[in-house]
């Protein structure tokens, strides 16, 4: 089955070259020595359907304070008109949610209540953003600037000379759905808001932000409104309120907005903690903080574009998820009681189905602390509501997406060192989640196709199936579901042994071979099954009949647990690689890699997920795909398929693949470009492919990684020389193609030497990364 390898070695060797890696001497003609923001464009992904933002926030803030233009998730680099800067922004999420308390400075007399309607034009030559900043040109002359705190969003307007200069605070119309929503004028320098929404993909349950504004100075004038009715010196009212200042002279007033999941209380001691300082102090501060967390890597080599690209996407990845506690430590919890989280910062916003292939495992690498108060408030969801959650918005769950994305996020956390000190209670609550599904009155439906999966070994797919809950139904999606249930069992057994529950293991480990059930020999391809067992859906692998946005062909991938196991029944080694080059077009990829990307892989928009036998590249189920090479015996293909997909991430608007979902997108960009990724999801195994810098030197947290830095090396790394000669760890020659947790903690040099053609390194059998039994 190796025969060819060889062969197929010449013929990789030839691919043509890429603009991804720059050449020696264009490396060393770009290299800059300012700051790490100002690499960093926030505009990356604000256009196609990559749903970023470009306003102010801070690393893993409550407050993302950003324009919104129209787009149902906030800014759309394509329209011209802001309706208002508001609170809270997802980066990257498909769905409806936040926009809370959009806030807009007009002139003259205040006359529409619609923010539609008085929304400002703008234009991008009068507009730039950069970490913890954004400032806005709008046609009425105003110029609108923000930055912001962990809990505050502060903003500064400079008005033409008039004695109406306005700031109108809309508090009830929001990106989500309202419920209610209240606002109160408390004196001369302050408003306060209470907003209740619903919504994202499909209904929630309600979730309540109270918010709290202090001028910098009084107002001359104010008002309420109700729906189109405005009440001059009204002081409260259910809609909204403007403020009048007098600019004639002094043409600036600034603001800062404290906001709290928890009551009015929560808000006005955010308030408190973090007001009090000028914008320019603040916007510096936050500028700070951005410098140091992206101080963490530092790169040598590559283009200017691909630093900037690079730069952007490890913003992007520190972005989520958010404070979700006061200063105070209070919380609001999924049971709709307030806690007080003792010891930790309590974390919310889990886009759990994207970000537990490569946001948690970049997050435990580069920002420890911070990711083991995130895996301890994961814990906490269970303890005070009762369940682990699956996608949850602030202290609601939405059920979006599916299968148990919780468990390889929580066992990351473990092989990581993340959570010791309560290792069993993590443990408990993946028990209970993996054996059981959540009761009726729970709003989450956790694993919900589980009784059948451990009746069965498999989830059934119905697609009739009425929605028990609000989000989506693992039942609609019974052939991925099985995959994904099974890949979480694997991840749970590992979990399961290294605390000495020996008879768990085996348990999970055994349901962990339940991809098999679903695999159908006369396809060749994993395919639903119906309730009774048999085949259901079209038999065509591209259709997606039964897999959760993606399809067959997309999916058959997913088996990270034992990839030898999943390449026997595809017929082999050779089948397997084979497939592979089918998948990714690969004779097509070695002639014009970018090419191949944008035209054959990119198949339609953001959301095409089906009707395609190629790699998607804009979606979650493919992002370990090309590393399915490192345990096939080809390896330099997954530097080929990888450096590929490296170019799809641009500077521009344009450029993020889909959805960055919470930062999902930009952490495989960041890893891939470093050359170390997590092949298996909720376990401790680092895949290796060829950097595209010629040094990365990584800053870590010797409490979790004792060495305390890492220096990634590949001297010379290009479009002409980027396969893998050998690897070095501290020196030593190291033949596989993965490293472990466990070695990384102490490594302190992972060293690369590349060349113009494939060699012979990581082809051994005994190469490829262990199989989770």
């Amino acid at each position: 089955m190796r025969g060819t390898r060889r062969t197929r070695l010449c013929l990789a060797g030839v691919m043509a070259a890429s603009a991804l890696i720059a050449t020696p001497a264009a490396r060393a003609a770009e290299r800059t020595d300012g700051h790490l923001t100002d690499l960093v464009n926030p505009f990356i992904g604000s256009q196609d359907e990559g749903n970023t933002f470009p306003g102010a926030a801070v690393p893993f803030g409550m407050v993302q304070f950003s324009p919104d233009t129209g787009h149902n998730t906030g800014y759309d680099y394509t329209q011209n008109r802001i309706r208002g800067f508001s609170l809270v922004h997802l980066s990257g999420v498909g769905c409806r949610i936040g926009g809370d308390l959009p806030v807009l400075p007009t002139t003259g007399d205040v006359t529409e209540t619609d923010y539609t309607r008085y929304a400002a034009g703008f234009s991008h030559q009068d507009e730039t953003a950069s970490p913890g900043y954004y400032r806005v040109g709008l046609s009425s002359g105003i110029r609108a600037e923000l930055t912001a705190t962990e809990r505050t969003g502060v903003q500064r307007y400079t008005f033409p000379a008039t004695d109406k200069a306005n700031v109108l605070l809309n508090a009830a119309q929001s990106l989500h759905q309202g419920v209610s929503s209240s606002v109160e004028i408390l004196d001369d320098h302050t408003v306060r808001t209470e907003i209740t929404g619903h919504g994202f993909c499909r209904d929630t349950g309600p979730y309540t932000v109270h918010t709290i504004t202090r001028f910098s100075r009084p107002f001359t004038a104010y008002g309420t409104w109700d729906g189109r009715t405005l009440t001059p010196g009204s002081r409260s009212g259910p809609g909204g309120a403007y403020v009048r200042f007098d600019a004639t002279k002094d043409r600036t007033v600034e603001a800062t907005t404290a906001m709290s999941y928890v009551d009015a209380r929560g808000a006005a001691g955010n308030l408190a903690a973090e007001a009090g300082r000028s914008f320019d102090a603040v916007r510096e501060r936050a500028r700070e903080e951005w410098e140091r967390r992206l101080a963490a890597v530092r790169v040598q080599g590559g283009t200017g574009t691909l630093r900037r690209t690079f730069y952007s996407s490890l913003y992007r990845s520190f972005l989520a998820p958010n404070v979700g506690s006061d200063a105070d430590g209070r919380y609001f919890g999924w049971d709709r009681r307030v806690h007080r989280a003792e010891g930790f910062t309590y974390y919310q916003n889990w886009s759990l189905w994207d970000t537990y292939r490569t946001q948690v495992q970049l997050l435990a690498l580069l920002a420890p602390r911070e990711a083991r108060d995130m895996a301890r408030s994961v814990v906490a969801v269970d303890e005070d509501g009762g369940w682990l959650p699956k996608w949850g918005y602030g202290p609601v769950e939405t059920n979006i997406m599916s299968g148990d994305p919780v468990t390889p996020f929580l066992t990351t956390a473990y092989h990581t060192g993340l959570l010791k000190g309560f290792e069993e209670r993590a443990y408990r609550a993946l028990k209970k989640n993996a054996d059981g599904v959540p009761p009726p009155a729970y709003p989450g439906i956790g694993r919900e196709a589980n009784a059948e999966y451990l009746a069965h070994g498999f989830a059934p797919f119905d697609k009739d199936r009425p929605y028990a809950k609000m989000g989506d139904s693992d039942y609609h999606h019974g052939a991925s579901v099985t995959l994904e249930y099974a890949l979480a069992d694997a991840m749970l057994a590992q979990m399961a042994r290294g605390l000495g529950h020996d008879a768990d293991a085996a348990r999970y480990a055994a349901r962990a071979q339940n991809y098999r059930n679903i695999f159908d020999p006369t396809t060749g391809f994993f395919r639903a099954r119906d309730a009774s067992g048999a085949f259901t859906g079209s038999a065509d692998p591209a259709r997606g009949t039964g897999f959760h946005e993606g399809t067959a062909w997309q999916y058959q991938w997913l088996v990270p647990q034992d990839v030898p196991g999943m390449v026997r029944l595809i017929g082999g080694e050779r089948a397997a690689n084979d497939r592979l080059d089918s998948f990714f077009a690969y004779d097509r990829l070695l002639a014009d890699p970018g090419k191949t990307a944008r035209e054959v892989w990119v198949h339609g928009d953001a959301y095409a997920y089906y009707n395609a036998d190629k790699y998607n590249p804009m979606n979650e189920p493919d992002l370990i795909a090309p590393y399915t090479y490192l345990a096939t015996g080809q390896p330099w293909k997954t530097t080929d398929v990888v450096h590929a997909a490296l170019t799809l991430f641009t500077d521009g608007p344009t450029g993020i693949t889909g959805n960055d979902d919470l930062g999902t997108m930009s952490a495989w960009n960041v890893l891939s470009s470093i050359g170390l990724f997590p092949i298996q999801p909720g376990y401790g195994t680092w895949g290796l492919s060829t950097p595209v810098f010629d040094r990365v030197d990584l800053t870590l947290d010797r409490r979790y990684w004792p060495s305390g830095r890492l220096t990634v090396a590949a001297p010379g790394t290009s479009a002409t020389d980027r396969y893998i000669q050998t690897v070095r760890t501290d020196g030593t020659p190291h033949g596989q193609t993965y490293l472990t947790t466990g070695a990384l903690r102490s490594l302190r040099s992972l060293a690369f030497t590349v060349g113009p053609r494939p060699s012979e390194w990581g082809t051994s059998p005994g190469a490829a990364q262990p199989v989770l039994k």
